[in-house]
């Protein structure tokens, strides 16, 4: 089946039961640039029928990381729990047809069932046992007060086929789908219970005229039983793609035991919307010749399609997002990383009213930074006055380094200078102490940030100069 036929609509339905996932916001990312390469719609759904584990700050998490990503949807979220009426419609008609029916057997009963089955070393699988009760039967149980699911009639003998835009043509059988699936929670006879995940799918799915559903490969099976529901309910079928997993560095999938999971995690960690979300689209789809792996989401959706996505799963490679985020605050105004750096330092209790002097900060810190926390221990020698470290120590204990910093201290004027009169200062400095110019600037460095690592020395003396910290941090070095 071809990627397009009619107007592209397609949806993004996460179940807020905890903050969004990467996998998720992958989808979203493949969804996003699928509907936008067509002109089409981007749907949001919120699937919260999990009643206990769902929760408001779940979907608030959900909807602002979207934004944050640059994923924006195309009308009003749909909130499922509040389309149950038109779940419990479907399911009467399928009841109504025939096509499901009432199962009364306790949970006691499944229970026996299945630990039987694992005895005989076979597939868990429902035997359908009250597939065909008669009414005798049927007043029996609710006599005994029992309560029942609600199966849909599964054919053993269905061949269930699609074709996939990411696998090619997929092919099922019905006798590999477990028996006849619940589509509904136990209740009183009267009554239909909680609608379960897959009839809910296609109900909603029909109703908002989704074109085609695109989610990870996890969901295969999920797809063959609900095609079987499509077609008993008479609606129309989507396309469907089915992309790679994320997995981690051993090839397992991605999970919490691998630290960072959730899109919260990566921002607190200092990587950028943009970063993440052109590594997200490089998990599991491939540019296509001469295209950078440096692009925006626009970009992207400008040549996207599900020919150059993989089947095979997606390893997460840190180098890969730390090296795109790199490029990304490389690429950075000294503005743009003051918006983005100001409110860590400002979480560390470090100010300054001096505007022009952050900008220099900034603009000194740019080109070393990999994620924007990097940016607070870079920074912290240029708020706090740093300890000496071992090797500082030992720097400042060179020959010729006590002499060096004591003739730079003879020279330094109070209040700000130039590049030009720092310059001066060194080689004034270096002819009076009579040592090389390198000896001051390794043992300056050892004074001025308790380190002999760091930023450019230079521009690094001008920022502490002119509040006297320069001068207070050579003093207390010699």
């Amino acid at each position: 089946m071809a990627e397009t036929g009619a107007a592209v609509r397609v949806r993004l339905a996460p179940s807020p039961t905890g903050t969004l996932h990467i996998g998720t916001a992958r989808t979203a990312v493949f969804n996003w640039l699928f509907a936008r390469h067509h002109g089409g719609k981007f749907l949001l759904r919120i699937e919260d029928t999990d009643k206990e584990r769902s929760k408001p700050e779940y979907t608030a998490n959900i909807l602002e990381g979207l934004q944050w990503l640059g994923i924006n949807w195309d009308s009003e979220p749909v909130i499922q729990s509040e389309r149950i009426a038109e779940h419990r419609a479907a399911i009467q008609q399928l009841l109504d047809s025939g096509k499901a029916y009432r199962c009364y057997a306790s949970e006691a009963e499944l229970t026996e069932m299945r630990e039987r089955q694992a005895a005989e070393n076979r597939a868990p699988r429902y035997d359908n046992r009250h597939r065909d009760l008669s009414a005798e039967q049927e007043q029996a149980y609710i006599a005994e007060g029992r309560e029942a699911t609600i199966r849909f009639r599964m054919d053993d003998e269905a061949v269930i086929t699609w074709t996939d835009l990411v696998r090619g043509e997929m092919r099922w059988s019905g006798a590999d789908l477990g028996g006849d699936m619940v589509i509904a929670r136990r209740a009183p006879a009267d009554q239909i219970g909680d609608p379960l995940y897959n009839l809910v799918v296609v109900v909603d799915d029909a109703a908002m005229a989704i074109t085609h559903v695109i989610r990870g490969e996890d969901h295969i099976a999920n797809t063959a039983k609900q095609l079987l529901l499509y077609e008993a309910l008479g609606a129309p079928a989507p396309v469907f793609a089915h992309t790679p997993l994320i997995l981690n560095k051993e090839g397992k999938k991605l999970s919490k035991r691998d630290g960072v999971t959730s899109v919260n995690d990566f921002r607190a960690q200092g990587y950028t919307a943009e970063a993440l979300a052109n590594y997200m689209t490089l998990l599991g789809w491939s540019p296509p010749e001469g295209m950078d792996e440096r692009f925006s989401l626009s970009d992207a959706a400008a040549v996207f399609g599900f020919d150059r996505v993989n089947k095979a799963g997606a390893r997460f490679d840190w180098d890969k997002l730390n090296w795109l985020n790199s490029q990304v605050l490389h690429e950075r105004s000294p503005e743009q990383l003051l918006a983005d750096l100001q409110p860590l330092w400002n979480a560390q209790g470090w100010s300054s009213a001096d505007q022009a002097w952050l900008l220099e900060l900034c603009a000194l810190l740019g080109p070393s930074l990999v994620t924007l926390a990097d940016g607070i221990e870079q920074a912290r020698a240029f708020f706090e006055r740093p300890e000496l470290s071992e090797a500082a120590l030992q720097q400042l204990g060179q020959d010729g380094a006590r002499p060096a910093l004591q003739a730079l201290l003879h020279q330094l004027p109070e209040g700000p200078i130039s590049a030009d009169t720092a310059q001066e200062l060194l080689g004034k400095a270096v002819a009076e102490a009579g040592v090389k110019k390198g000896v001051l600037m390794k043992t300056l460095r050892a004074a001025l940030l308790g380190s002999l690592q760091g930023p450019d020395l230079l521009t690094t003396w001008l920022l502490l100069q002119p509040s006297g910290e320069a001068r207070a941090r050579i003093e207390r070095s010699l």
